[in-house]
């Protein structure tokens, strides 16, 4: 009954406009070298300001799943990884398009995509509500707990060293802190500059990270990406062979996002080499992977997409988001006013199921979408980057004054950019600063309610089931990342031995 409802407040003329219009340029974006999901949406998220909070969420969400699509276009056809989780598609995808079957990979990473979304999907609908009868069981003490887990999940499962991404990590919290403290009203790490009064600006912080940054890092990137490749419908359609050949791979990919997804901080692309090294050790011929196998392009993508529709649970149940995508979509329900947690789906049931709902609308507008416009989303690869990144700087600079028609917040974003590219360039992960910053806030809260309703007995983090269990889970995280840390060292210095004495 309550999805029922969902597919009313999904089908609503204005809600249905910007669920379309999110799925377009999220699909738009995915195709684009470069050009992210966290840029598209760190760019558009000026413009929910404005926008009742379900419209402006299904547009966010349907940028997300949508750039998913995009980016298999540019692995498979052209063999170029415009995300890193589709890296891996292009071992078998544009090997497939060397022999003539890109229509047909194509095809299969549609077939693929949906099928696992829907799975995700529904997956949600059964998981979610079940959060809502331990709602009640969760105090600020439970939230503080997972909220610390979510924090240490993306710190040390980012890209790269772990030690850097709690570092980075560190600096989101420290940027979360900026601005008036709520309990005493004082300023904090202001540098006496009024603007900063009122905290950094979440779509400043955003758009210098991922967008100016983005510009930066390929200011010197001049060459022309692409090729005249034409698609039909007919070229797209797998044979009954085909699909058969790729039925269990999408199934295992489907349940290995599945999984992944309900864990904080693995982002896609872990998924989908996981599922794609899973398949390939299973096959009784693995010598095919990498020269053109079906089960390659099958299971990688659809573990992509099953994990991006799952990646909601915790985010709009918990309130832990799973990346740095999921945090700029929590910083954006936070800026309408929206607390997200057990309580979301109860409190606030139209915008949970129109959501819910939205994601197969979204999801059949994308299989029809993609059919038409390959061809043109091809020639867009085609877009030289001396064009295409002083319009995205252009519009990130217009965006982020509309805000509070002030100059600062372009001086932030100019700011945050040259820092980041700084990060990027010291091979820093910066997407734990984001994670850092949306989530930073709610911990102090937290942390400082559950502090004063014990009277300063820092047990009580102990004492109460539900958050020891999350403060246990803390504790494996973090001697995992040491063990793996120290068998790392260890192997080096093996190896060094080695070298030395050969």
């Amino acid at each position: 009954m309550d999805l029922w409802s969902g597919f009313g407040v999904a089908l609503q003329p204005h809600n249905l406009m910007w669920s379309f219009v999110g799925v377009l340029i999220g699909n738009l974006i995915g195709v684009l070298p470069g050009m992210g999901a966290l840029s598209a949406i760190s760019m558009l998220l000026p413009i929910t300001y404005s926008l009742h909070p379900i419209p402006a969420i299904l547009m966010l969400a349907g940028i997300f799943y949508g750039s998913q699509y995009g980016g298999a276009i540019g692995a498979i056809l052209l063999n170029l990884p415009c995300h890193p989780p589709h890296a891996v598609t292009c071992l078998d995808g544009y090997p497939l398009t060397r022999q003539g079957k890109g229509g047909t990979a194509l095809g299969i990473t549609m077939i693929a995509s949906f099928f696992a979304a829907s799975f995700g999907i529904v997956v949600m609908i059964f998981a979610s509500p079940l959060l809502v009868s331990v709602a009640f069981k969760f105090g600020p003490t439970e939230i503080f707990s997972i909220m610390l887990l979510g924090l240490l999940c993306g710190g040390t499962m980012s890209k790269g060293s772990p030690l850097k991404g709690v570092a980075m990590t560190i600096v989101g919290l420290l940027i979360g802190l900026v601005g008036t403290d709520v309990n005493t009203g004082t300023p904090r790490f202001t540098m006496g500059l009024l603007e900063l009064s009122d905290k950094v600006e979440l779509v400043a912080l955003a758009l210098g990270l991922f967008g100016v940054t983005e510009f930066l890092r390929s200011v010197n990137r001049m060459e022309i990406v692409g090729s005249g490749v034409k698609l039909g419908f007919r070229d797209m359609r797998p044979s009954k062979a085909e699909l058969k050949q790729a039925f269990f791979p999408m199934v295992r990919g489907t349940l290995i996002g599945t999984l992944f997804g309900a864990m904080p901080g693995t982002g896609p692309t872990i998924t989908t080499f996981i599922a794609y090294a899973f398949e390939r050790k299973i096959s009784k011929t693995p010598e095919r992977f990498g020269h053109g196998a079906i089960e390659g392009v099958a299971s990688p993508e659809a573990a992509s997409h099953s994990k991006t529709q799952v990646d909601f649970i915790p985010t709009m149940s918990l309130g832990i988001p799973g990346d740095a995508v999921m945090a700029l979509i929590l910083g954006a329900l936070l800026i309408q006013g929206i607390q997200p947690g057990p309580q979301l789906i109860t409190e606030h049931a139209d915008l949970f199921w129109g959501l819910i709902a939205s994601f197969w609308v979204g999801n059949v507008l994308l299989l029809v979408l993609n059919i038409p416009l390959i061809g043109v989303w091809v020639k867009l690869l085609q877009v030289p980057y001396r064009y295409l990144f002083p319009a995205a700087l252009f519009f990130i600079a217009v965006g982020v004054y509309s805000t509070n028609n002030s100059l600062f917040g372009v001086g932030e974003v100019l700011v945050f950019g040259l820092v980041g590219a700084l990060f990027v360039a010291l091979d820093f992960p910066v997407s734990p600063i984001l994670l850092g910053y949306v989530l930073g806030p709610m911990i102090e809260e937290n942390f400082r309610r559950a502090l004063l309703l014990s009277r300063g007995d820092m047990m009580v983090f102990i004492d109460r089931p539900i958050s020891a269990s999350f403060i246990g889970i803390c504790s494996l995280v973090v001697l995992g990342q040491l063990f793996f840390a120290g068998r790392a060292a260890l192997r080096r210095r093996q190896a060094l031995r080695l070298l030395a004495a050969g």
